[in-house]
């Protein structure tokens, strides 16, 4: 018999509390290390009981954790991208959001990139498959659209050049990785005047 979860805010604060411990043990041990123990050991838990109380396996818990990771990056990346006027300082605005929350979020980004690497729910979507569906380069190919329709980019196929915005982005992390120390305001700069340069009518 499935028990029945408290829904309080008090379970929900538990619940986030265990995914921001998920995301961080994954961070600093690597994916195949991050077992309960070690989450319940990093989130201050008695017990690993207390984590499968609240998440119906490691499945449901590394999908929250990915959810987290990404809600957290798109609501940042929109606030910034929504308060511009133009559909060129749309572009420079999502590049350099990007750019300067993977800078200023490496834990999780080092955690995502591992889920990226390793997670294979059992009878889901891997997070790799799900990076290779056009659906997640819709928004993008919309702001290259309107830059189309409102003059101010040339004529381009939206989709070839929105896979090479996006995937110009998703390198980062990697680079990150053999580069810690890597200008990413020079990075920013430079796919921004790149990007500029590409799509300007």
């Amino acid at each position: 018999m499935q028990v029945k979860r408290d829904e309080s805010v008090t379970s929900s604060a538990r619940r986030a509390q265990i995914v921001t411990a998920t995301i961080a043990t994954i961070a600093e041990l690597g994916y195949q290390q991050a077992s309960f123990a070690r989450i319940a050991e990093r989130a201050g838990l008695s017990s690993t009981r207390l984590i499968s109380y609240h998440f119906d396996g490691k499945d449901e818990l590394i999908g929250q954790a990915i959810a987290t990771i990404y809600g957290d990056l798109s609501r940042f990346m929109h606030e910034r991208v929504s308060a511009q006027r133009t559909a060129s300082g749309a572009l420079e605005a999502y590049i350099r959001s990007l750019v300067e929350y993977l800078g200023g979020h490496r834990a999780e980004m080092r955690a995502a990139t591992e889920i990226f690497l390793n997670f294979r729910p059992e009878g889901g979507t891997a997070v790799q498959e799900a990076a290779t569906d056009l659906a997640s380069l819709a928004h993008l190919e919309r702001l290259l659209e309107w830059g189309q329709e409102s003059g101010e980019f040339r004529p381009f196929s939206t989709r070839v050049m929105a896979m090479t915005v996006q995937r110009s982005l998703d390198g980062l992390p990697f680079l990150l990785e053999a580069d810690p120390g890597a200008d990413l305001a020079e990075y920013a700069d430079e796919l921004a005047a790149l990007f500029a340069r590409a799509t300007r009518a």
